[in-house]
C-alpha cells in the first residue's frame, strides 16, 4: 500500500467514524447514511484492497466504540458487507475504467451495495421469523435520501481531490 493510500484511508476512515455522531445528534443518521459519504469517496481515491478493508472495518469499529451501528440486530455487520461491496465495485471500476465519470461508477455501485444489504436483511428476517419482505422494503426506503446525498456530494469532492492530486503529481 502506498503512503498516500494509507493517509487517505486513515483520514477518510476517521471522518466516517465521526460523521455519524454529528448526524445522530439531529436524529438523521439512519436516513442520510453519513458513514457512507467518506468511505464511498475514499473508494475513488485508493485501490480496491485498501478501499474494501477500510469500508469493512469502520462500521465494525464504530459499533464497538459507540454502539452504532448495532451488532444486534446485525446492522453493523450488514453495513460492513454493504460498504465493502460498494467500495470494492467503485475501486475496481476506477482501476478498469479510469476515464468513466463518477456517476457512471457510483450509481451501479450504490445499487449493488444496497441490493446486497437488502438481501442480508431479507435472509436474516426469514431466519428469525420476521416479515422479511416488509423489513427489506423498509430498509430500501429509509436509505434512499442517503443515496441521493452521495450522488450529489461525492462526485464534486472526488473531482476536487483528484484535480489536486494531478496538480501535485505534475509538480513532482
Amino acid at each position: 500500500m502506498r503512503p498516500r493510500d494509507l493517509a487517505y484511508c486513515g483520514s477518510f476512515g476517521a471522518a466516517a467514524l465521526l460523521m455519524p455522531a454529528l448526524f445522530h445528534v439531529v436524529h438523521l443518521g439512519h436516513v442520510f447514511l453519513p458513514m457512507f459519504l467518506p468511505l464511498v469517496a475514499l473508494a475513488f481515491l485508493v485501490g480496491p484492497g485498501p478501499a474494501v478493508l477500510t469500508a469493512c472495518t469502520v462500521p465494525l469499529l464504530s459499533g464497538v466504540l459507540t454502539g452504532m451501528p448495532p451488532f444486534w440486530p446485525p446492522v453493523g455487520p450488514f453495513m460492513a458487507v454493504e460498504l465493502a461491496a460498494t467500495c470494492g465495485v467503485i475501486a475496481l471500476a476506477r482501476r478498469w475504467r479510469p476515464r468513466w465519470i463518477e456517476w457512471m461508477v457510483l450509481v451501479p455501485a450504490l445499487l449493488i451495495g444496497r441490493v446486497t444489504y437488502l438481501g442480508l436483511v431479507y435472509v436474516f428476517a426469514q431466519w428469525v421469523d420476521l416479515p422479511a419482505g416488509f423489513l427489506a422494503g423498509i430498509s430500501f426506503l429509509v436509505g434512499w435520501p442517503g443515496m441521493v446525498l452521495m450522488l450529489v456530494v461525492v462526485p464534486p469532492v472526488v473531482r476536487r481531490i483528484g484535480s489536486r492530486q494531478a496538480t501535485s503529481e505534475r509538480r513532482e
